[in-house]
């Protein structure tokens, strides 16, 4: 197992979650999908190594040889409160470090952040939770209920090694939990030069669609009207650039006329979408949560120049509001046509939790005493997380990794992104925060 964090010197100026975080980025846990991936069974050590620090007992369960998750119970203080999940995931997606102005897997320090793969998505969260949860149990406190702390394996391609595996085979591993959170909520936005919170109380429902389009195999010299690459292409052009229509959720109407009061403006006279692009940097996602999206993200065909293929395939990334997915799909199949097949390769169901009620109030309070005088509001997610895994036992999900942040720092372009980074003050804002909710909720 490799020991990253006491490579240099440098770690241990670090504050403690910078350090995790930088240990965690220095695993190279790429995940290529449809099973190709360079594993997590490392970076799950490393974690499991950190929690038996703490006096847990960390169970690590392979799914298959290189897919490791790691689950640990934390007693609370109060034995009849339901258990809360605090996960995160140790897969990346792929870096091309050609386009990279540093080693997306050296975990940089500069210009104070922290740079590489995972920064955001989510080795950060995974730094947050261990460090947290190391503060409360160095101090010699507790949680206040039992948390059951999960860091899965292949969330990027649908959690089927990690969180789904778990669900289906290791149910027991969450006994006595009713809810959950995770990534891509609680990080900070500037609304009409305010600073404000989102808390994810949803997400979209993820289905990854395969087209394939047929024609007759042929020399390239040919007139072909039945080119399969041509067919292929009208159809991806048609998925691609088809406007769906914008269809307000209870979230997304509660969003925006919270957003509406922030600006002092009517919501009635100014559009969802003229609302969201008022929210700066975090508009990629909010405009996304009220529409359907449908983006193609992969073609396949033909093996030589001047060969016709008889298939062509294309893939596509789905995402819809929640209950809508089997009315998406009958439309996509009238946007492509008949002559085009459509394979579902993964579907997740989409979820959304009212802005209210026990969980909701401890994490505004969490973050008000903090940040004091910043609102909070609800948003749906435009992707999707592990808790859709969870859903299936019951448990109700949020997103709550909170990060305090510049006002002019494009954090959603990080998820994913080239050059993904995080300031390291956040990094300690949201140890900070974590700890709070975790030992008053």
């Amino acid at each position: 197992m490799v020991s990253p964090s006491h490579d240099t010197a440098a770690s241990v100026e670090l504050e403690l979650t910078a350090q995790i975080a930088r240990d965690l980025i220095r695993f190279d846990t790429s995940n290529y999908g449809q099973g190709r991936s360079n594993g997590e069974t490392d970076a799950a050590e490393y974690v499991a190594a950190r929690l038996r620090d703490l006096g847990l007992a960390p169970e690590l369960v392979d799914a298959a040889p290189g897919r490791t998750s790691v689950v640990a119970r934390v007693p609370g203080r109060n034995p009849d409160a339901a258990a809360l999940v605090v996960h995160g995931h140790l897969d990346v997606v792929p870096a091309d470090p050609a386009n990279w102005s540093v080693d997306p897997f050296a975990g940089v320090v500069r210009d104070g952040m922290l740079w590489g793969r995972g920064a955001v998505d989510m080795k950060n969260m995974n730094a947050m939770i261990l460090a947290a949860v190391g503060d409360i149990v160095r101090a010699g406190g507790a949680p206040q209920r039992d948390l059951v702390l999960a860091f899965f394996a292949d969330e990027e391609a649908g959690g089927v090694y990690g969180s789904r595996h778990l669900v289906q085979n290791r149910p027991e591993l969450f006994a006595g939990a009713t809810e959950a959170l995770s990534e891509v909520g609680g990080y900070s936005i500037t609304v009409g030069g305010q600073r404000a919170y989102l808390l994810q109380t949803g997400e979209k429902s993820l289905l990854w669609v395969r087209l394939t389009a047929h024609g007759d195999a042929g020399h390239g010299s040919r007139l072909h009207p039945a080119n399969a690459v041509t067919r292929l292409a009208e159809a991806v052009v048609a998925v691609g650039r088809h406007e769906w229509p914008i269809r307000l959720t209870d979230t997304a109407t509660e969003l925006l006329a919270e957003l509406a009061r922030l600006l002092d403006v009517d919501p009635a006279r100014v559009g969802p979408d003229e609302l969201a692009l008022a929210t700066g940097t975090a508009s990629g996602f909010i405009q996304a949560s009220l529409r359907t999206t449908t983006n193609p993200t992969g073609l396949s065909a033909g093996y030589k120049h001047n060969v016709i293929p008889d298939t062509a395939t294309a893939l596509v990334d789905i995402r819809c509001l929640p209950g809508e997915e089997d009315g998406v799909l009958a439309e996509l199949a009238d946007l492509v046509g008949p002559d085009i097949d459509i394979e579902t390769l993964h579907r997740d169901h989409g979820l959304e939790t009212g802005f209210r009620g026990p969980f909701v109030e401890a994490a505004i309070g969490a973050l008000g005493r903090h940040d004091p005088g910043a609102p909070v509001l609800p948003y749906m997610f435009s992707g999707g997380t592990d808790n859709s895994a969870l859903a299936a036992l019951g448990i109700t999900g949020y997103g709550f990794a909170p990060l305090r942040l510049p006002a002019d720092f494009d954090f959603p372009s990080m998820f994913h992104g080239v050059d993904e980074r995080v300031p390291l003050e956040a990094l300690g804002f949201g140890r900070r925060v974590l700890a709070d909710l975790l030992t008053t909720y």
